[in-house]
């Protein structure tokens, strides 16, 4: 199966909470994401997520000079996207719960006998 549409729908929001916890840049967000577990997650995925949450208002971007050589874009969160990542990761609980629940064979239909 194809990982790239559920993977679309989680992204901006884990992106977002790796950006709430302090301005950063592109390479370090892709760093945390990958240590967490997504896998060959490219800058090609990344960079476009960044610029649709710049885009929302719900991330804002800053060009400084990088310690370590050229210019580089740094992202910090707006209020707006600390509202819109609340919001998000209520709606992503109780999705997840709904889905472990059915996923695990927790749901009543399949308690009371009603397997197809």
């Amino acid at each position: 199966m194809e990982d790239s549409q559920i993977l679309k729908g989680v992204l901006e929001g884990c992106v977002l909470k790796v950006i709430a916890k302090g301005e950063t840049y592109g390479y370090a967000i892709l760093s945390v994401l990958e240590e967490a577990g997504f896998e060959n997650l490219m800058e090609g995925t990344l960079y476009p997520v960044l610029t649709r949450l710049e885009k929302k208002g719900l991330i804002s971007c800053r060009k400084a000079k990088s310690p370590f050589g050229p210019m580089r874009k740094y992202y910090s969160i707006t209020q707006k996207g600390e509202k819109y990542f609340e919001e998000f990761y209520s709606s992503y609980s109780k999705i997840s719960a709904a889905a472990q629940k059915v996923l695990n064979g927790e749901n009543s239909t399949e308690k009371e006998g009603f397997n197809s």
